[in-house]
């Protein structure tokens, strides 16, 4: 009985050294080397270097000259990265209604010469509640408000949108999309740092 305890124990101690230690080395050093800015973290910095965030986590802007991004149900709040995830609402849920409503209502008055219907993006949260991107169309959307806030040309506003519109990945995989934080702080670069 003792001698199969050890062997036991042997196995459990090669087992947590490969997989617990030289395993997960192994590959935090290949990614770094293969790709250092996604094993980073994808931080993003501003002009000046202060990292703001990251390229992979949406965060709330709220400043009519910021395009703003999709509404977050995660935590109370929202925006809370510890508590991702999206609201399991169902369709039948008064909660859920109420919400869409405030935000149709909200975007409504804060958006009163935007083209068209809202984007269904911009009045549903995602399904981890911290999605950075939105679709071209729903930034272009915004995009009357922001040059109003900025007391700039519409069309200089929609020239920065484009020009920071992400294709498919290698093509095929997914839709075009703009990150929200790349582009408020291109925003910014552009037309100087928002003041309201």
């Amino acid at each position: 009985m003792q001698r199969e305890i050890v062997i036991a124990l042997r196995a459990t101690f090669a087992t947590l050294v490969l997989t617990g230690i030289l395993y997960p080395l192994a590959m935090t050093g290949l990614a770094q080397v293969v790709a250092p800015v996604q094993a980073g973290g994808s931080l993003v910095s501003d002009e000046n270097g202060q990292v703001v965030g990251s390229a992979l986590i949406g965060q709330p802007f709220t400043k009519a000259s910021y395009v703003w991004p999709r509404p977050s149900a995660a935590g109370a709040n929202g925006w809370d990265g510890t508590a991702s995830s999206g609201s399991n609402l169902g369709t039948t849920s008064q909660k859920l209604h109420d919400r869409a409503k405030a935000e149709v209502e909200r975007l409504s008055a804060a958006n009163p010469d935007a083209p068209g219907p809202i984007p269904a993006e911009l009045v549903a949260a995602s399904a981890s509640g911290l999605d950075p991107h939105l679709s071209p169309g729903a930034a272009l959307w915004q995009a009357p408000r922001v040059a109003r806030a900025r007391n700039v040309d519409p069309e200089r506003v929609r020239a920065v949108i484009e020009s920071q519109v992400e294709p498919r990945t290698i093509g095929f995989l997914g839709e075009p999309r703009v990150n929200v934080l790349l582009l408020n702080l291109a925003l910014d670069r552009q037309f100087g740092r928002a003041v309201d």
